[in-house]
């Protein structure tokens, strides 16, 4: 009789995931509030883990309706997994809601750097569907003078502090990013030889390099490091971001940017997208 193969696999993974800080107790103030930033993302979200951190109502004796704001999310494209933080009843209702619990602190695996090389290698991952870090909120708009700039609904989030994590070996992408991709170079710039698709997603804590069309987004900083940049040989993007500031195209790009290779970095609180010299 031949062995059977084992049906599953359990593993501890490190997975990044979006995390909802609940401010308030008041569902209707939340949910006003998440409704307005999340329209404003134009389907951002899509089939998306969140998780719910409420440290900051945990000295609050009212707990949230869990399954009134888990429906709600849902509607937004919103999957909410667990909680992190809150009471011991906040915690129990959860639970009570069918959410899991997750620990107040995660410890991620020790990594041993090693001294960085004159000439520092390249890494060229496995390309996962669903690796999505933590982003910052979304927030309100900004206006900008700068004539090379995209100057409309341009969005800004409220000020986060700056993150600059241990830089790791430039990550290279060499093929096409699909639709439905999302890459992540977790402490690393990004380099993409590929072009990538609408719906396929960039995200670094550094800079990205996307040497071919940027029909997808492309999020860099995404920790916080307002120095970073993106450089785009040809943007045709649904989405650019720089440490949470961010432009949605949904009117299309204009014409003296659209096609063309351009860099996008901040100025202060604005957002700027300006052609690369040739």
């Amino acid at each position: 009789m031949a062995h059977a193969e084992p049906a599953f696999k359990l593993k501890i993974a490190n997975l990044s995931l979006f995390v909802l800080y609940v401010n308030t107790t008041d569902m209707a103030q939340l949910k006003n509030q998440l409704d307005t930033r999340v329209n404003k993302t134009h389907n951002f979200f899509s089939n998306t883990p969140v998780a719910l951190d409420l440290s900051a109502i945990a000295n609050s004796s009212i707990s949230p309706d869990f399954a009134d704001l888990m429906s709600f999310m849902l509607d937004h494209g919103m999957h909410a997994t667990g909680v992190i933080g809150g009471s011991i009843e906040q915690r129990e209702a959860a639970v009570q809601s069918g959410l899991g619990l997750f620990p107040d602190t995660i410890v991620k695996p020790t990594v041993k750097t090693a001294p960085v090389p004159t000439a520092a290698p390249s890494i060229t991952p496995n390309i996962e569907k669903n690796n999505q870090p933590e982003l910052p909120e979304f927030g309100l708009a900004i206006e900008t003078n700068n004539s090379n700039v995209l100057d409309s609904d341009t969005q800004r989030q409220n000020p986060v502090s700056q993150v600059l994590p241990t830089f790791r070996p430039t990550m290279i992408i060499n093929k096409p990013v699909r639709t439905g991709q999302r890459i992540y170079a977790e402490g690393s710039n990004l380099v993409v030889l590929g072009v990538v698709n609408a719906g396929a997603e960039l995200i670094a804590d550094g800079d990205i390099h996307i040497y071919a069309p940027l029909r997808g987004r492309a999020i860099a900083g995404a920790q916080g490091n307002e120095n970073a940049r993106i450089f785009v040989h040809s943007l045709e993007a649904e989405l650019i971001s720089v440490a949470g500031c961010f432009k949605v195209f949904e009117n299309g790009i204009p014409e003296n940017l659209r096609g063309k290779p351009v860099q996008v970095h901040l100025d202060g609180s604005d957002l700027i997208i300006q052609p690369l010299l040739s």
